[in-house]
Formats: C-alpha cells, structure tokens, sequence
C-alpha cells in the first residue's frame, strides 16, 4: 500500500506526545504482546523475518546483530539507543522524538525485553536539551504506569531506561565511541575486536541500535516479522523516515515506504513537490553528507537506465563509480545555482572540525583536505590541487578505526569525479583574472 506509515501514522493527533492518549491509540501494545505471550528468543526472531535494517546508515540486518549479543551467566547485558544523530542533513530521529516520544519508550521496553537487559539508555545529543526533557517525562509516565521498573506488567521482568546527554561531538555516532562517551570517558572509536556484542558498555554485551530501528520494532512485534517484511522491496523492508532539506519546494521529513522511486520522492505531491523557485535539479547527497553526492543525470536514473528507487541496493547500484548509498537518509537536494566546490569545502570543514584526531591519516588529512578546497574555493588554488586532493583520499580511505575517515572522503571523491569541470572551473578562473589583473588580457571593446 502506497504511503503506508508505520512509525508516523498518529504524529498528528494532538496530545500524542502524553501517555494517555499515546495508549488511547495502541500504544504499548508491543510491550504486552512480547512480555505476555513470547519469549526473547521469538521476539528477536521476529526482528529477524521482519528484515529490517539498521536505519542509522550502515544498513545491517538489526535481528542478526541482535542474534551475536553474547549472554555469559551471571553478566548484565545492556541495549544503548543511539540518538546522537549528528550527521549534517539528517534530522528524522530529532522529530521523531519530539512527537511520538512514547513510541522510542515502547521500543526500548520491548526490544531490552528481547536482548535480555535490565538496564538500558538513551544516549542523546547534548544539542537536544529540550527533547531530553521531553523523553524524560514519557519515561517517567511509563514508570508510573507501570510499563517500567520492577515487575512490569505483573511478567516478572525489570527494566531501568535512561537519558544520557552527550557533549555535542559527531564522533559519538560511532557505536564504540558512544560507549566510551557513556562510561565518561573521551568520546574515542575503540578498536575492533572485541565488538560491543561481546565486550560493549562497562566491558559487558551491548547492542547499540538507531532511534528509528528500536521505533521500528513496535510494529514489526504488533504485525509480526512476516507482515512488515511485506512492506518494502526486498530486502530494504518496511518504511524509512527520510530528512529531505536543500532546495526543495516542500522539505521535511516523511515516511516513505521503501520502493517509491527518487523521481517520485523528489517531483510527488505527497512528497517534496519539486524543486523550489522552479530551478533545475543539480545534484543530490541522498544519505547525509558523509556518502558521495550524485549529478542530476544519476539522480533519478542508474547508469544502466533503470529507475533509481529509494532502497539501500538501488541507491548503491554502480557503486561508487555511478552510485551512492541510503545511509541515514539525510536527502539533500542542490540546484542548479549551488556551487559543489563550496559545498564540498563545507562538509569537509565539518569533518576536520569533528575528527577525534586519534587517527593520523584522518587527523591530519581532513584538516590538509579542508585547506586545498579552501584556496580553490576562494580563487587561490591550481590544477595541483584537485590532484593532490584526490591522493589524500586514498591515504585516508579504509585507513581509519572509525568510519569517520571514510566518511570524510567520500564526498569529495565523488565531487571530482562527477564535478571535475567546476572544480577546474575555479582555477581557470583564478588564472584568467590574475591576467586580466597583470594587463595580459584585455576587455573587449564595446561599440556604441
């Protein structure tokens, strides 16, 4: 069904944001359904027919990294939600949140449920106060209608859920570096093994997991796996929330069910309705700003021709040659007056602002990178320099403990492999004014 909304369908309704009418509508049927009349094990099986896929930006099967938790006698496991959500373009956990708070609440019940935790937390950006405070007061509801601490629903199973603020750096997206951050320490990646399923927050087996896959796992326990994987294509499963920004005639987040093309996100009246001011499309960073950008004549259309559709395969379809990838959904949408270099020099100002600098390939090639786009940006580059960016990408790519390397120099990769000509733009530019300024070259006479 066209427009299906799973995780947004009651964001309208006034009050949704209050326990009562939260319940009114079907909330926390999940939590009664999975403590009742399931075990953890068919919960987390559930999970696993649903297909769902890990909506932060990698994209891995949720129900199998919940299948690897390891479960010692005598351990405590914990289950962390991730709503750090500090990926420039991405904005969907942030709303979600604000309007159906109790939905993220039900979500980490009953998933804590399936993970066999007692404890579990929200760790959030610190940037978020305000939806802190919102997220406080659903969960202090929850306590008091019994949906959390000791005994819930008369099931015998406890549960602690709480909010953790977070200082306001991008690195703590990065699963191990959150933790780090959770146990007060430097928000720094953690080498990889031992992975946070076997030896995670406090050195005991964590799940760590997105706002909106924990969200997800109310209606995939309500429906059952087999019914949500009906929503979808393929193996992109169920629905996405997607952040659209950038010059769009309707921003905003939506809920797409996973399938629709990007021609019809873009251009559909129940979506963005085109590009604004009626200008032309340019280009599209169609999963936050750490995955390459795409030119107008790939947007829509793969290399072969076919559709581009809004799943995680179609998106990726080429690779990065011709390709890109969903990530966290951050859709941003450049038109044809945008300037790629700028832009290019505007992510990569982000990402030497937020590199741990625990790496040297990263800590030292993101601030040189940030600094060559800079003098191309403003007139004072040449053709060196779109050569010597290209090779700090390959000594930056694949060379980092956290993705955050990568992340950093995938856009510009794809900024010159599919925008060469304005990056060179720039330097011919430069040169053609340097002469005109030196009197090499001369303005046209105009006949009266």
């Amino acid at each position: 069904m066209k427009n299906r909304k799973l995780l947004l369908e009651n964001v309208h309704i006034p009050g949704i944001e209050t326990f009562d009418v939260y319940r009114k509508n079907g909330g926390y049927r999940s939590v009664e359904k999975a403590l009742k009349t399931m075990t953890p094990d068919e919960v987390v099986e559930e999970v696993k027919k649903s297909g769902l896929r890990g909506r932060g930006g990698a994209g891995f099967p949720t129900g199998l990294k919940w299948s690897f938790l390891a479960k010692p006698e005598g351990v405590p496991r914990y289950l962390v939600c991730n709503a750090d959500e500090s990926e420039p373009g991405t904005f969907k956990d942030r709303y979600l949140m604000e309007k159906v708070p109790h939905l993220l609440v039900e979500g980490m019940i009953t998933s804590s449920f399936a993970l066999g935790a007692n404890t579990s937390f929200i760790y959030i950006r610190g940037e978020f106060m305000y939806i802190l405070h919102i997220l406080e007061k659903a969960i202090a509801e929850a306590y008091a209608n019994g949906f959390l601490g000791k005994n819930i629903l008369g099931t015998g199973y406890d549960l602690d859920l709480k909010v953790a603020p977070g200082g306001g750096a991008y690195i703590c997206g990065e699963e191990t570096a959150l933790l780090e951050s959770l146990e007060g320490k430097r928000g720094n990646p953690r080498m990889k093994p031992p992975f946070p399923a076997v030896k995670g927050l406090w050195g005991c087996p964590t799940v760590v997991n997105n706002v909106e896959s924990i969200a997800a796992v109310v209606p995939i326990v309500n429906e059952g796996g087999d019914a949500y994987a009906q929503t979808g294509l393929g193996k992109s499963s169920g629905t996405k929330l997607i952040s659209a920004s950038g010059n769009l005639v309707r921003p905003g987040v939506y809920e797409i069910e996973m399938g629709i093309t990007v021609e019809e996100f873009i251009y559909g009246d129940d979506y963005c309705r085109g590009i604004a001011n009626g200008k032309k499309l340019k280009a599209c960073v169609p999963g936050g700003s750490s995955v390459p950008i795409l030119p107008h004549y790939l947007v829509t259309k793969t290399a072969a021709g076919e559709d581009r559709l809004m799943t995680y395969e179609s998106l990726a379809d080429g690779g990065f040659a011709s390709g890109s990838m969903l990530g966290s959904g951050g859709f941003i949408v450049f038109d044809e007056d945008q300037c790629i270099v700028r832009n290019t020099w505007n992510f990569a100002r982000f990402y030497a602002h937020e590199s741990c600098g625990q790496c040297s390939p990263c800590r030292e090639g993101t601030g040189w990178m940030e600094k060559v786009l800079n003098r191309l940006e403003h007139g004072q580059g040449n053709m060196r320099d779109i050569a010597l960016l290209e090779e700090i990408n390959k000594k930056i790519e694949g060379n980092t403990i956290c993705p955050l390397g990568d992340a950093a120099a995938w856009p510009v990769a794809a900024a010159i492999r599919h925008f060469r000509d304005e990056f060179e733009w720039h330097v011919n530019e430069r040169e053609i004014s340097q002469k005109r300024n030196y009197g090499l070259i001369t303005q046209p006479s105009v006949e009266a």
